[in-house]
């Protein structure tokens, strides 16, 4: 290199007239407490928000509030080949759904919140150009005239020869040791270029940082002449990282391990604009089993429908759900947290980055319904009611319309066995409601009585004519279950379950037998809730008219 570098950098930003040190000015370093931590999720607006960047994004948040910093969204919206109309919309919907809140950042379409802004990096072209006329002007970066065919042409003699590496640098860097007298005539024959970035990387050198989650880590040093600007102005992903996350003054960033291979260069290019190199922590990805061989892979846009957030609204998980489970994911000592801490608010949970395990992340579909009935166990019926309501009027008019007639009755409905010591554990999900509770409502109930083998058709006969006869529904549980046990010994049954499991031979049931030939008959059910409280909200003259029909048919 043996040109004039100003010169150089005025041929290729002529319009360019602000200065790094402005920029250093005009985004200070944030006032925050000692030890607080700005971070940042910085998606693509490409498609649907996936499981793996809600996952992301939590740990992101989580990292920002346990020490009193700064999360914020960043859209990354440079390459325009794959983004999608309004992808913005769909990624800020994904997070609304499940409480996901940013300090800063894109709030929705062209819309954002924060002082270090703006938050889109279509919007932030000044800066990227600002900082690269400052690289040319060290002699840092440099314009490339290479054309598809002649990069093909280098990455094939790579292929055939002995390069450890496939790239643009050393001796193919053919662009890299032109004259001023070149550049300057290549520019006025209307050739494209990209600009480059001059790496002084060494191939026998190696670099070393500490990945907070996966400790130190060692690597060769970045030889690449890596694109910095592309042939239209757009930044790559490369330079715009280390811009965005200088100038935005972000601490530490966290991101999925596929970006390991990167740092090297991430590195380079901190060091040459002079930037902080941020602490880095790569995540693991989100895996699956694979039902096919039972070997562990990654979550698949096109296999899995549970890889997309929105799968886990449709089906109507509780936001609450998803973020107890995740949560289980991503530190061990959460659950015993929780234990400690049953009615906390799970963001106030204190995330550690450094009790992330470094392997793949098992998202278990069955374990997310364990903790989501879990979830639902403990809310009150209010809120029950409320949360069903919202998923049905989206996903399930028909069972909206039903459940919503009568608010109070649906209230109390949802609320038997709730708000208890130990509340019933079986909806984990809303989209499960209707066909729970389906025999509450005659619209949807459909009656089967198939009765247990070891109840005979006459015995059944006699205890439902026998439990027409003292029904009340003015009877609370006490005066119920006494009822049930008074008809078990002229019918031939034990009111008495250990008597019965003792002597079975003496018995043609116990009191449990007794029950469930009412239960059958009332909600064509062996499993339910408190028996006595349905049949109080089902009223006397349905419980008639359903064991009436039932009589008919033995």
């Amino acid at each position: 290199m043996n040109y004039d570098t100003n010169k150089l950098a005025e041929l290729l930003f002529p319009d360019v007239t602000g200065t790094v040190a402005e920029l250093e000015e005009k985004y200070p370093e944030r006032n925050l407490k000692e030890g607080a931590r700005v971070t940042r999720f910085a998606p693509s607006p490409t498609g649907y928000l996936h499981i793996g960047g809600l996952f992301g994004a939590l740990v992101d948040v989580l990292t920002a509030r346990a020490t009193g910093g700064v999360a914020y969204l960043r859209v990354e919206d440079t390459d325009k080949k794959r983004e999608i109309d309004d992808g913005v919309s769909a990624i800020i919907n994904g997070f609304n759904s499940f409480s996901i809140d940013f300090d800063e950042g894109v709030t929705g379409f062209n819309t954002e919140k924060g002082d270090y802004g703006p938050y889109t990096q279509s919007q932030r072209a000044e800066i990227y150009h600002i900082v690269a006329k400052e690289l040319v002007q060290k002699g840092l970066a440099y314009p490339c005239f290479c054309t598809a065919d002649e990069l093909s042409q280098i990455r094939s003699e790579q292929e055939k020869g002995d390069a450890l590496i496939w790239g643009y640098f050393g001796k193919w860097a053919k662009c890299r040791d032109l004259s001023l007298e070149e550049i300057e005539k290549n520019i006025q024959e209307g050739k494209p270029y990209v600009l480059r970035f001059r790496s002084d990387g060494q191939e026998d050198k190696r670099i070393s940082f500490d990945d907070i989650i996966r400790g130190k880590i060692e690597m060769p040093e970045n030889i690449i002449d890596e694109v910095l600007l592309k042939s239209d102005g757009i930044p790559t992903y490369h330079f715009a990282h280390a811009c965005d996350d200088h100038f935005m003054r972000t601490t530490h960033v966290i991101r999925g391990e596929e970006w390991i291979s990167s740092v090297p260069k991430h590195i380079a290019l901190f060091k040459a604009c002079g930037f902080k190199v941020p602490k880095y922590a790569h995540t693991p990805q989100v895996m699956k089993i694979d039902e096919e061989d039972g070997t562990k892979r990654k979550l698949s846009k096109r296999k899995d429908p549970e890889a997309a957030v929105s799968y886990f609204v449709e089906e109507g998980f509780p936001k609450e759900s998803l973020i107890e489970y995740l949560l289980t994911l991503l530190n061990s000592n959460f659950e015993d947290w929780r234990r400690a801490n049953p009615k906390a608010d799970a963001f106030s949970f204190p995330f550690n980055l450094k009790k992330m395990s470094p392997s793949g992340c098992l998202f278990d579909l069955v374990k997310l319904n364990d903790v989501s009935k879990n979830v639902i166990s403990v809310m009150n019926a209010e809120d029950v009611y409320s949360y069903i309501a919202e998923w049905a009027k989206k996903y399930d008019e028909d069972f909206f319309n039903v459940f919503t007639a009568d608010p109070e009755k649906s209230k109390a409905m949802v609320n038997i066995d709730r708000e208890s010591p130990k509340p019933r554990k079986d909806i984990a999900k809303w989209s499960e409601v209707k066909e729970y509770f389906s025999y509450m409502f005659d619209e949807f109930y459909a009656p089967a009585f198939e009765l247990p083998e070891n109840i005979q058709k006459e015995d059944a006969k006699a205890i439902l004519e026998s439990y027409l006869k003292v029904y009340s529904t003015e009877d609370d549980k006490d005066v119920w279950f006494s009822k049930i046990k008074d008809l078990c010994e002229p019918l031939g049954f034990t009111p008495n379950v250990k008597e019965y499991k003792k002597n079975p031979e003496l018995f043609k049931g116990h009191v449990g037998d007794v029950s469930t030939v009412i239960r059958l008959a009332v909600t064509s059910r062996k499993n339910t809730p408190d028996l006595c409280s349905i049949m109080s909200l089902l009223g006397k003259e349905k419980i008639e008219a359903r064991i009436n029909n039932v009589l008919k048919s033995l």
